[in-house]
């Protein structure tokens, strides 16, 4: 009897034991999963590595080589900010750096508010609302670069459909010249940009419009409010947030452009259509100085980081996400 009980008590030791040993490591993991800081990190982990190696090292060599005076085949040496004097002083720099913010201002302000009336469109309820929505959506998908060839088409100096339209119903007696005038190209190569980068405001603005309550609508009708008040003091205040990201994505995207810009014109005529992404690489591929190019590239950093932190500090307005007059 005094050996069985013996016998049970160390069992119940060796058990008491077993479960001493595998607690902590049974707390560590149930730490680690219920910690959201430490599975958040776990689960950027992989995408950090990726943008480690395919965003970062190629940006950082850029900036790099923008202090060296590299060139095709050719081994660079550091130079400073020699590249980034002369490029200051250059005329067609400067003239793309005004073409790249006239571009980028127009187009993003064009594309908000033609969006944002599209995307209050189809917020309705319309017939077919469920087709129309997707047919928003044909111009960003289509390729950049088969829209620019179309594009190139329609404005075409002996071929252009919107002349051949405008002769024919008598309104004028010659073809314009969309892409050999300075400006008419500049304005064209927007008109380009705007069709093609609606469908993207429009449907993220459109999905703002879907998380705003249709009771802050009929509570105001009651109260007595205009279309135009409703829009202004429960549409406008709710969808700020959205705005400020979408249009921060649409100015980064407009700024950055080339495909467009490189298919329809190649920065002419007379370098009017250049912008700061286009030139970067025509003085860094075809004309061999890569240096000069990366130089290029680095000064459109600072309008970059510009514009995100401009979204970043409007996001913190928490007035915005309340609907608030601040």
């Amino acid at each position: 009897m005094a050996a069985d009980t013996r016998l049970d008590t160390a069992r119940a030791a060796s058990a008491t034991l077993n479960v001493a040993d595998a607690g902590p490591r049974l707390s560590l993991m149930q730490r680690f999963q219920n910690s959201r800081n430490a599975l958040g990190w776990s689960f950027m982990l992989p995408a950090a590595v990726l943008l480690l190696l395919f965003l970062t090292y190629p940006l950082g060599l850029g900036v790099w080589l923008g202090f060296t005076d590299t060139k095709i085949g050719r081994a660079g040496e550091w130079i400073g900010l020699e590249n980034f004097e002369f490029l200051v002083g250059d005329s067609v720099t400067l003239l793309a750096l005004f073409n790249t913010i006239f571009y980028t201002v127009v187009a993003s302000v064009a594309k908000f508010v033609l969006g944002l009336w599209l995307a209050l469109l189809l917020n309705k309820r319309l017939p077919f609302q469920s087709f129309f929505r997707a047919v928003v959506l044909l111009p960003w998908i289509v390729p950049t670069a088969l829209s620019a060839i179309a594009f190139w088409w329609i404005f075409d100096a002996q071929f252009s459909i919107i002349s051949w339209a405008l002769v024919k119903m008598g309104l004028m007696n010659h073809y314009i010249d969309f892409l050999g005038d300075p400006w008419n190209a500049r304005i064209s190569t927007i008109i380009a940009n705007v069709w093609r980068g609606i469908p993207f405001v429009a449907i993220s603005l459109l999905a703002g419009l879907q998380t705003i309550s249709p009771s802050y609508y009929e509570a105001s009708a009651i109260d007595g409010a205009t279309p135009w008040q409703q829009f202004r003091h429960i549409t406008l205040p709710l969808l700020s947030p959205i705005i400020a990201v979408v249009m921060t994505f649409s100015v980064l995207f407009t700024f950055t452009d080339f495909q467009l810009i490189y298919v329809l014109t190649r920065g002419g005529p007379l370098n009017a259509t250049h912008l700061m992404a286009t030139l970067a690489f025509q003085r860094a591929i075809p004309g061999g100085a890569l240096a000069e190019g990366a130089a290029i590239a680095t000064m459109m950093v600072p309008f970059l980081l510009a514009a995100i932190m401009f979204s970043y500090f409007g996001l913190q307005r928490r007035a915005w996400q309340q609907g608030g007059d601040k």
